[in-house]
């Protein structure tokens, strides 16, 4: 077995990881993290306000955490199957391997586990990615794999997704990806906003603000889902088909903006019925407690020198 470019054929650089990446990584430690934080100073608020900060606190983390996460996610729509198939160019040998496809919005993560790993004196286990984000170029990447020597069945995943490829593939979910991207890092925008307007008195324009988000959220889903309405290439792979179908990603996204679209809706409807309702709902239940709790003390302000002279004991008390 030679070098190709100072590694071994096979086995380049650390392979991705289907469905997960670093940033994924990141995003969701970054925000479990803000969560953590919370519930440390969870303690300190009283009585059933406590409840009502818990949730809304840690659905809006969720909000957040979702929509930034599922940009690094490769769940978008992934297709799996067991499978008899050829292993190398040039050579007969065939393998019983698992062969998973996976799109996300920046490229498609191809698996090939064999079943078992070890046949053919070799360990069947490749996990490979290629992008075609804006400074990506998904061509060059497989001309690359193609010099490496990649397996049949990952190779020939890949080539239907090349912009040359009569399927048109690449077309497709490279711009449906861009689309859905931009509308997401939009929704993430308008989420943020929504937080600090129903921080303050401001219930409506929050209301107006999470309506938004859950809005460009489903853009987001629909966006990704316009590449359904062409027909799809079929992929034969040895002596079965692989099936394709919309993933994790997709159905949490789109579960996310009607969630958003319903909290938001109750917000705005609930400013028009019941304003004031809503304004001790969102800002009055810690207030009014320690309002209570300073007004059962009244600061009492005594002069001591006027008792020693002989003046009438004035004494004046209020409530803070």
């Amino acid at each position: 077995m030679t070098l190709w470019n100072g590694v071994l054929p096979f086995y380049p650089q650390p392979r991705h990881a289907a469905g997960f990446s670093v940033p994924l990584l990141i995003v969701i430690l970054v925000f479990l993290a803000l969560a953590a934080s919370f519930l440390l100073i969870l303690p300190g608020i009283r009585g059933h306000a406590r409840w009502f900060w818990l949730v809304r606190v840690l659905l809006s983390l969720f909000i957040g955490a979702e929509i930034v996460a599922v940009h690094f996610s490769a769940e978008w729509f992934v297709g799996r199957v067991n499978t008899s198939t050829s292993y190398k160019a040039f050579s007969a040998a065939r393998i019983r391997a698992h062969v998973g496809l996976h799109v996300g919005l920046e490229g498609i993560n191809i698996t090939l586990r064999g079943t078992p790993v070890h046949q053919l004196n070799e360990t069947i286990d490749y996990n490979e990615q290629f992008t075609w984000r804006l400074d990506e170029d998904y061509a060059a990447e497989y001309a690359r794999a193609l010099e490496k020597g990649l397996p049949d069945p990952v190779l020939y995943l890949a080539e239907k997704f090349t912009p040359s490829s009569p399927c048109g593939l690449y077309q497709q979910y490279h711009l449906a990806g861009h689309y859905a991207s931009a509308t997401l890092w939009v929704a993430f925008c308008f989420w943020l906003l929504s937080n600090a307007l129903l921080s303050m008195p401001a219930p409506l324009y929050g209301g107006l603000a999470l309506l938004t988000t859950g809005a460009f959220a489903l853009f987001a889903v629909f966006a990704f889902a316009s590449v359904s309405s062409v027909p799809f290439c079929r992929f034969r792979l040895g002596s079965s088909a692989l099936t394709a179908h919309y993933g994790a990603a997709f159905w949490v996204t789109l579960a996310t903006g009607i969630l958003c679209l319903l909290l938001g809706g109750a917000v705005v409807s609930l400013h028009y019925a019941r304003p004031s309702a809503l304004r001790i709902f969102l800002y009055r239940r810690v207030k009014n407690r320690s309002r209570k709790a300073r007004g059962a003390s009244p600061f009492v302000l005594d002069n001591p020198l006027h008792r020693q002279c002989g003046a009438p004991h004035l004494k004046l008390s209020t409530n803070i």
